[in-house]
């Protein structure tokens, strides 16, 4: 964090001073207002992107906190005489409490629905203040002590007043990008199934990120009223206020907060000098450049000019590279039987599923001692996958118990199964395919963990123990099947879980491919780990289990040793096929 920390806060130096430059360099009180309006739209960008670009959930209505910050400020000081000061952090904390209540409900929500919820907010916040009488509200001018209400006949200095909030901004959103609470939020934004599983309490996070938001959003509403001296309900919370955060971000670049700098540098100069110059012609020509803008980004560079600028220059030097991952990179272990009269660490009771009129899990029982591996098999749609589901928490069941040793663990959040030891890889691999293959580690290890250099320690443990060591810098997206299946079990084991389920890790894999996970999965079961796996791959189960549960239509059919599973008549007729019987 700290190299990267340092060049960024020294890019932004440079930005700065160039920055200052340009405003003692405006001749006019025209430009040096559209200067501090540049700045004004940046931080309300990086605000609409704390929540919608880290976390993916995205942002119609980010004028609901951009409003209430400019009538805090000019409410509180026409009504209270409280200078803005005070008035613009009390602004930041109104705009927190805004997000928290508007979480409340709205977070239930998903995609498309919860961005047209999020619009519905400044809708009827704009007709309530309307109709309490707020619609047009001005400040009042102090003419003996102006600069202690943030009054100056020099436009010059509000520009440096935007650019040091800037700054404060930018340092906020850094340290958050750097932190557990932003890899949450990425984690969360590119997969929040995995995110879920890897033990992110995903509802806390966003909670965390719309608050946050909130705030900077709060603040900069609050000090864009003092510029404009008098506030109104659509100029605050119209859709064009909501729309400029939302766009200077998308094109400047999403999930980084570079991108709302970049945009607001070029879209906001753009719209305001078009309008001056053809606004009598073209009314509403500001929105036009928005949009021929959203449209060409979308269409160029979906995520925005720093990312697509960024990935241009990581093919040019093959940032992306790496020492290529071979079957050979992991020794074969001998194949070896655990006793199964030790303790038992998992213990199923009667766990049944049904989705409508299916029976998808009937009355399934079973245990898992500690140290041991056990294969669930069966034919497609037996249930395995849902069984798994039920197991750690991302379904319910109708009934039965599931004993996580001796505490019954249904009804618990997914991450809250994670956090009591108990891991997780699914069906398909779910890398964070932005994140680095250590930051995707190093996200499974923050639950373990509580401080970042001890969730280091254990990501790299887990990385050497999985064979991916020298990977650690390449982007998760750019891996192959295998190294993107190792991923997930490191990042599995960076939770320092005492069980872990396996669901299909060896799909998609080659013979020799498989041959090197199940010596993956050997090493990792001799460290201590007990392991209860799903596989389709007969060979690799018969090598790897110590006990075989058989399920078909969701019930349990068979359970025992796999040399005595696999002559059991109900099974081969269910499962393993007549060839099978005749191998047998």
């Amino acid at each position: 964090m700290g190299g990267s920390f340092t060049k960024s806060l020294g890019a932004f130096a440079l930005f700065a001073a160039a920055y200052v430059a340009l405003v003692f360099l405006a001749p006019d009180e025209y430009y040096q207002l559209m200067l501090t309006l540049v700045l004004v739209w940046a931080i309300m960008g990086i605000s609409w992107n704390t929540l919608s670009g880290y976390s993916g959930l995205i942002s119609f209505g980010h004028a609901s906190f951009f409003g209430l910050g400019a009538y805090t400020v000019v409410l509180l000081q026409v009504y209270y005489g409280l200078t803005p000061w005070l008035g613009i952090p009390l602004a930041g904390f109104v705009g927190a409490l805004a997000g928290v209540v508007i979480g409340l409900p709205t977070f239930r929500l998903r995609g498309h629905y919860f961005a047209l919820a999020m619009l519905a907010y400044p809708l009827a916040l704009l007709y309530i203040f309307e109709w309490l009488g707020f619609q047009e509200v001005a400040i009042p001018m102090e003419r003996e002590n102006p600069a202690a209400y943030l009054q100056f006949s020099d436009m010059r200095a509000y520009a440096l007043i935007a650019l040091a909030l800037l700054a404060c901004a930018f340092v906020a959103v850094r340290l958050i990008e750097s932190s557990r609470f932003g890899m949450s939020l990425l984690a969360i934004k590119q997969n929040e199934l995995a995110a879920e599983g890897a033990g992110i309490h995903t509802r806390k996070w966003k909670f965390y990120a719309i608050a946050a938001s909130g705030a900077i959003a709060g603040v900069i509403g609050g000090f864009y009223a003092v510029i404009l001296l008098v506030v109104t309900p659509p100029t605050v919370f119209g859709m064009l206020t909501s729309a400029q955060a939302l766009i200077v971000t998308l094109f400047g670049g999403i999930g980084t907060v570079w991108g709302p700098i970049i945009g607001a540098s070029i879209l906001i100069p753009l719209a305001e000098t078009l309008h001056a110059e053809l606004g009598n012609v073209l009314p509403g020509i500001q929105g036009v450049v928005f949009g021929v803008a959203i449209v060409g980004v979308i269409l160029i560079a979906p995520e925005g000019l720093f990312w697509k600028v960024r990935d241009l220059l990581y093919r040019r030097r093959g940032a992306d590279a790496g020492p290529a991952y071979t079957v050979s990179d992991v020794p074969l272990i001998g194949e070896r039987r655990h006793d199964l009269s030790g303790r038992t660490m998992l213990e199923v009771k009667g766990i049944s599923k049904a989705f409508g009129g299916v029976q998808a899990v009937d009355d399934v029982s079973f245990t898992v001692p500690e140290g041991s591996i056990i294969g669930i098999i069966g034919p497609n749609g037996a249930g395995k996958t849902t069984l798994f589901n039920l197991l750690n928490g991302f379904q319910k069941p109708d009934k039965g118990e599931v004993l996580f040793e001796g505490e019954n663990i249904v009804g618990l959040r997914p991450s809250a199964v994670c956090q009591r030891g108990i891991g997780r890889t699914f069906q398909v691999a779910r890398p964070f395919t932005r994140l680095s293959v250590l930051n995707n580690v190093l996200v499974g290890a923050y639950v373990a963990s509580a401080d970042d250099d001890t969730a280091l320690k254990h990501a790299r443990e887990a990385i050497a123990l999985v064979g991916l060591e020298g990977h650690e810098d390449r982007i998760a997206g750019g891996l192959t099947n295998i190294e993107q299946r190792l991923l997930e079990l490191a990042r599995a084991l960076a939770g320092q879980p005492r069980l872990l389920f396996l669901d299909e890790i060896l799909a998609g894999l080659g013979s020799s491919e498989v041959n090197a996970m199940i010596a993956v999965i050997l090493r990792v079961s001799e460290a201590g780990k007990t392991i209860l796996i799903i596989e389709h791959t007969m060979h690799a189960m018969l090598k790897l289990a110590d006990q075989f549960v058989v399920l078909d239509h969701g019930s349990r059919v068979a359970v025992g040793k796999p040399s005595e599973v696999v002559r059991d008549p109900t099974v081969i007729e269910a499962y393993l096929g007549k060839k099978w019987a005749n191998r047998a």
